[in-house]
């Protein structure tokens, strides 16, 4: 495996090879975007992830790219490979689980590369990513600005934390995007808020919040009274379905201390009682 790696190195220029599996779902969610509105994303797709890496101190040569999706389309990019995956919404991720999963797997048993950067969020790759590390191949994790704060996030999120302190090293594509020239409206999502009236944004939070309550399931709505019930935070996939329908609403990302009024009122309306004031998943 050594040689391999050391042979794809000497062919481009002394940098080690990567490849990245990357769940679309989770990309949209990291931009503050949604899955659909990332039409154009594959063709950006490399760029983005290499200028990710090295604004991250690593220092490699970003091979190919797989793309877990399930939303078709005709652009053939180089060195990109599509995987069509289920709808999260239909299986809980499983088949992006076990596609991204059976190739890490594959990568790592045949010392393909000696790096893999991972896109996704998903607490089930553990294993599979302690697996490929035993096989000598070096992990990366994409993630947010929120895994700057690793103390504060296994509080918050301690699911997301488990996942990312599993990573040989944490990708924050928040880092690169402000040093590489994105584009002002991406730029000014990730990080200037601009200043709002407070009640007009609990009013505005107020009618997402409670559109999404309003169109979920009697059984999916209890399923989740008896999780908040024991725990500090509201699930991944409730925030994150949320603060893609405020973003929409907004047209910006929501600041730290708006996401955590978000998910105060998300535990008021689903439990029926005023939330304790903690800080929940990031």
């Amino acid at each position: 495996m050594k040689r391999q790696h050391s042979s794809h190195a000497a062919a481009h220029g002394g940098a080690e090879s990567c490849i990245a599996l990357i769940d679309a779902r989770f990309l949209a969610w990291l931009q503050g975007q949604t899955e659909g509105g990332q039409d154009n994303a594959r063709l950006h797709l490399h760029g983005l992830l290499s200028n990710a890496l090295s604004h991250n101190g690593l220092d490699l040569n970003l091979r190919r790219v797989y793309w877990y999706s399930d939303t078709p389309d005709d652009q053939a990019v180089d060195a990109q490979i599509t995987r069509a995956v289920l709808p999260h919404s239909q299986d809980g991720g499983l088949s992006m689980l076990r596609a991204l999963g059976a190739d890490l797997k594959r990568l790592a048993e045949r010392g393909a590369c000696a790096h893999v950067l991972v896109g996704s969020d998903d607490e089930r790759l553990i294993s599979l990513i302690d697996e490929a590390q035993l096989h000598g191949v070096a992990v990366h994790l994409l993630a947010d600005e929120a895994s700057r704060n690793m103390a504060q996030l296994n509080r918050d999120d301690p699911g997301w934390a488990r996942l990312l302190s599993q990573a040989d090293h944490r990708v924050v594509l928040g880092a690169q995007a402000s040093r590489d020239g994105a584009s002002p409206r991406h730029a000014s999502s990730m990080h200037a808020v601009p200043a709002i009236d407070p009640e007009q944004l609990r009013e505005q939070l107020n009618t997402v919040i409670t559109t999404w309550w309003a169109e979920e399931p009697e059984d999916l709505r209890e399923e989740l009274r008896e999780e908040l019930q024991n725990t500090r935070g509201i699930p991944q996939e409730v925030d994150r379905q949320l603060l893609l329908g405020v973003r929409r609403v907004l047209e910006r990302a929501l600041s730290f201390q708006e996401k955590k009024l978000l998910r105060e009122m998300v535990r008021e309306l689903v439990l029926g009682k005023p939330a304790e004031h903690t800080e929940h998943a990031e």
